[in-house]
């Protein structure tokens, strides 16, 4: 909205560089994180709207964090709130991907959000199902697979898979494309989702992702740097720097209040959407193959899970002492904040490792 205003006064062409509304972007979602966040929290304080930690078949982590007990959840209604009002702020809304991510914003939140009334209303109830979950999931990954299948045909590079650090081989997938997509978008959301688990993990690990793909969105919707480096020029995806930075600012905004002792969870609501804009994010710019580096520290999570699962099926013994990985940490007796930060030390580097690989 201001971008369309601001752009149309020929005396402030500043308004039209990419880079500088990135900036007005996070500024804008940070500011609007630490004010609504703060009246949002004491919001839900008064509305008793507390997380139950006592929904896990572990004793342990019941012990672990009963002092989390009663901490106001759904805080993800803030992290979306920022990005949303910062996009219609700053960003094109008439540009197509700024779209779809604002869509799979709105889809993800509604999901999550119904996720977490479902488990704050219901005693003893662990939310919608994961059936239920992975349908409503699923149904927007096909619905992005199948635009971005026949939108991205009119490129060349079409439905290729990038392979990083190997300019000359890229992977045709063709229709499978779509359901990769879906897969993507499914697999990412819940990876963010099961990140979730100690103050400040999941958000500063989002934040430092969030970085990486500005600066990816930026370079791949510029011919000349895209054929510098020699990957996909995807026009129109810049757009997609404004919008990360406004995650970014938004992010960093939310951590403010979930640093440890965290003073609100972001819910199902804020983990599934994160996942969900982050994944859609590195398909549009054509660097999905790179996400699995960038968000190494969410598929480590998510992997962790499946194979404890495979594993104690097949032997009846565990891998790790309790999944996801970060609570196997918290076994072995490490600090929660010591847990959280060297993660976050592995995502910056792996970040880091994965602008490299451009």
């Amino acid at each position: 909205m201001l971008y369309s205003w601001f752009s149309s006064i020929s005396s402030l062409e500043i308004f039209k560089f990419i880079s500088f509304r990135s900036c007005l972007a996070a500024f804008t979602a940070f500011l609007i994180s630490i004010f609504f966040g703060q009246w949002f929290i004491k919001k839900l304080r008064a509305l008793k709207i507390g997380e139950d930690t006592s929904k896990t078949d572990s004793e342990e982590l019941k012990r672990m964090h009963f002092d989390k007990k009663s901490t106001p959840t759904m805080g993800g209604i803030v992290v979306i709130v920022a990005i949303l009002v910062s996009t219609l702020f700053w960003c094109d809304i008439y540009n197509g991907y700024v779209l779809l991510l604002l869509f799979t914003l709105i889809w993800f939140g509604a999901l999550g959000f119904i996720d977490d009334y479902i488990k704050l209303t219901q005693k003893n109830s662990a939310g919608l199902s994961d059936v239920s979950k992975l349908l409503f999931q699923s149904a927007l990954g096909l619905i992005l697979g199948l635009i971005l299948y026949f939108h991205f045909n009119k490129f060349t590079w079409g439905t290729q898979l990038v392979i990083p650090f190997i300019k000359g081989f890229k992977l045709d997938i063709g229709p499978f494309y779509i359901l990769t997509v879906a897969f993507f978008i499914v697999g990412m959301s819940n990876a963010v989702n099961l990140t979730d688990g100690l103050d400040g993990l999941a958000i500063g690990c989002s934040i430092i992702a969030g970085i990486a793909f500005a600066v990816i969105a930026y370079v791949s919707g510029r011919a000349d740097f895209s054929s510098y480096l020699q990957i996909p020029h995807v026009p129109g995806s810049g757009e997609l720097s404004v919008f990360c930075a406004a995650l970014v600012g938004g992010g960093l905004g939310f951590l403010w209040y979930n640093s440890f002792p965290a003073q609100v969870f972001m819910g199902d609501t804020g983990s599934l959407t994160l996942g969900g804009i982050l994944g859609l994010a590195s398909i549009i710019v054509k660097q999905e193959v790179l996400m699995i580096i960038v968000g190494g520290i969410f598929i480590a999570e998510a992997v962790s899970v499946l194979l404890q699962k495979l594993f104690y099926k097949l032997t009846k013994r565990r891998i790790f002492r309790c999944a996801p990985l970060h609570h196997h940490f918290q076994f072995k007796g490490w600090h929660e904040t010591k847990i959280t930060h060297r993660f976050w030390i592995v995502a910056a580097m792996l970040a880091i490792f994965s602008l490299v690989l451009l």
